[in-house]
């Protein structure tokens, strides 16, 4: 069943909330970052775009497959590779993306500030280029 599939991420979803946080980051039996309850997540380091590939089980979200559209058609190189926590506080940027969310700017991970703690311009960018692709003849959909 679908739902026993998702049990995990609605579980951890349960225990962020509990805790006061918004979104919980999911990790693979090796410690590697998956996905979040219900979105993608991406990082940006040095003007590179990372994501978690396909192969460690996470959801093939329509939003995320926007965002590496749009990495392609304005050249950001974007890399699909296993990425552990740390990389995550490391980062330049970071941002989630779901059908429901869109995308998401993320400015805090385990109460630790994600280099300036505000959105920065490439999840800015690609929030910006996901909406307008979002508008066909203005309408949204």
């Amino acid at each position: 069943s679908d739902l026993l599939n998702y049990l995990n991420n609605i579980m951890a979803k349960i225990e962020a909330t509990e805790s006061g946080r918004e979104e919980a980051i999911m990790l693979d039996a090796k410690g590697y970052v998956t996905e979040c309850t219900g979105d993608n997540i991406f990082i940006i380091k040095d003007s590179v775009v990372y994501t978690p590939p396909l192969s460690v089980g996470i959801l093939k979200g329509i939003t995320r497959d926007a965002v590496i559209e749009i990495a392609r058609a304005k050249k950001i190189s974007l890399k699909e590779r296993n990425f552990r926590r740390e990389k995550i506080y490391a980062a330049d940027e970071c941002f989630l993306t779901g059908t429901a969310a869109e995308l998401i700017p993320v400015v805090r991970v385990d109460a630790k500030k994600i280099a300036s703690g505000k959105p920065g311009p490439m999840t800015l960018l690609f929030s910006e280029e996901f909406h307008k692709m979002a508008r066909v003849d203005g309408v949204r959909y």
